[in-house]
């Protein structure tokens, strides 16, 4: 993997970035959190297949079996249809638990678990972020490549170099079944043509995470560590990206660092950068304040918050007052072992990809967030290579306030888990909560949340 410029790995303005720049070619390594859909040339790749959806419970803390039809020809494409969604048709936030559904309340108290209702979506792996259009179409945002079997162009139809841009999915069918346009367009257009990366980010708008008020679609995506930011009224034409404060990750002889954002050590992984507040990014508004989630630190690992006024400019937000909301494991544990007995330990390396939902309790309103642990490589490996999905939540009304998390973390998989299990994608719909994730690192499947039996 090429090694960013050191312009990109540092908060602006600083004339020593130079000198990080001839550091950087001396010893070249890749960023923490450059983690991407990998290529999925060789790898079988289903067509949706018209069965009835079937709900299995998933087993507590077991990957889930996944078979797929015998007929794997390709990769599906979608032809655009006449009654294709047209600008400014966003649907109004719903609110989950209605139509006595459960909520990620119930699931905190143990009344309710996400089952398994459609192994393959359509969707690759590694990410998604969806919404829900006010035509009842899913649109699910993620990142993709020319190395990806969509083949996707930027708006100069030229090839996207991995790991990628943003492109659309879309669903016809209430979110069972995604597919996109042949070959998948970038989202963002570009200042020139050809496109390039400094500019454009036209490499690497990764990990895309959206959020929708009822006005604006705010979608935030990583870039060479940093955090962007970009804005819609319509989810399809979107503003210039903008850096969120002084994101990225760095060494302290250019600049400190807070205690939250230092990086410690760990037992697999050679240590370099010292400051992160970066990577796989989050987004969330309320009370026309935004919040934008991100990594600080790491081994241990936080949840980090910077946050402004909704209609200001991202370079003046700042960290919220409770940074970080949370902390992972404060240890990386027994070095000989990988597995389930590990499972205390998930978060220790990086806690990022935030997905946030609030919901009305007995105790009033508290938030409710999913995220990424990751515990590092294990003895041998190259990479990263233990995931786990977290459950989280606030301690009061506030989003900038204290957190816990649940005591039954990592959910739905044990350890080692796969690069693709944390990278949650919340939707609610009809007051269900419908969740899309990465069981068994291959393909992205789709689980909603469903009251327990009764005992």
């Amino acid at each position: 993997m090429r090694c960013p410029p050191a312009r990109y790995l540092l908060p602006a303005g600083w004339l020593a970035a130079c000198l990080l720049l001839l550091l950087a070619l001396a010893a070249c390594r890749p960023q923490p959190l450059a983690r991407s859909i990998p290529a999925a040339a060789g790898q079988p790749t289903p067509t949706p297949s018209a069965v009835a959806v079937q709900v299995t419970p998933l087993p507590t803390h077991q990957p889930a079996a996944v078979t797929f039809p015998e007929s794997l020809p390709g990769w599906p494409t979608l032809v655009p249809s006449p009654t294709a969604t047209p600008p400014a048709m966003l649907a109004t936030p719903e609110r989950a638990g209605t139509n006595g559904h459960p909520t990620l309340a119930d699931l905190w108290s143990g009344r309710a678990g996400f089952v398994l209702q459609d192994q393959y979506t359509g969707l690759p792996m590694g990410e998604s972020d969806t919404i829900v259009m006010s035509n009842g179409e899913f649109w699910s945002y993620l990142h993709s490549s020319s190395v990806h079997p969509a083949g996707a162009v930027d708006q100069c139809g030229d090839p996207v170099p991995f790991a990628g841009c943003t492109v659309i999915y879309r669903s016809h069918d209430e979110g069972h079944r995604f597919q996109y346009d042949g070959p998948p367009v970038c989202q963002f257009a570009c200042q020139q043509c050809p496109c390039n990366s400094e500019d454009d980010h036209i490499e690497q708008q990764q990990y895309p995470d959206v959020y929708y008020d009822g006005q604006t679609l705010y979608l935030v995506y990583e870039y060479l560590g940093r955090v962007m930011l970009r804005r819609s009224a319509d989810g399809l034409v979107w503003s210039p990206p903008e850096r969120v404060a002084e994101t990225g990750i760095w060494k302290t002889w250019l600049l400190p660092c807070s205690p939250a954002e230092r990086i410690g050590q760990h037992p697999f992984v050679p240590y370099d950068y010292e400051c992160l507040a970066g990577g796989p990014p989050g987004v969330f508004v309320a009370d026309e304040q935004l919040y934008v989630f991100l990594a600080v630190g790491q081994s241990p690992g936080g949840m980090g918050c910077y946050t402004g006024a909704a209609g200001s400019a991202p370079a003046t937000f700042q960290p919220c007052s409770h940074n970080p909301l949370f902390r992972g494991a404060a240890e990386y544990g027994p070095t000989d072992s990988t597995g389930p007995t590990t499972n205390p330990y998930f978060d220790f390396r990086t806690i990022s990809s935030a997905e946030l939902m609030p919901l009305e309790t007995e105790g009033g309103r508290r938030y409710y967030m999913l995220y990424e642990g990751v515990r590092g490589p294990g003895p041998g490996d190259n990479g990263d290579s233990q995931f786990g999905l977290g459950l989280a939540r606030s301690l009061t009304n506030a989003i900038d306030g204290p957190w816990e998390t649940y005591p039954g973390n990592p959910l739905l998989v044990d350890l080692p888990g796969n690069v693709g299990l944390g990278h949650a994608d919340l939707v609610v719909h009809n007051g269900q909560t419908i969740l899309y994730t990465s069981l068994d690192g291959v393909f992205r499947s789709r689980l909603v949340l469903q009251w327990n039996p009764a005992e």
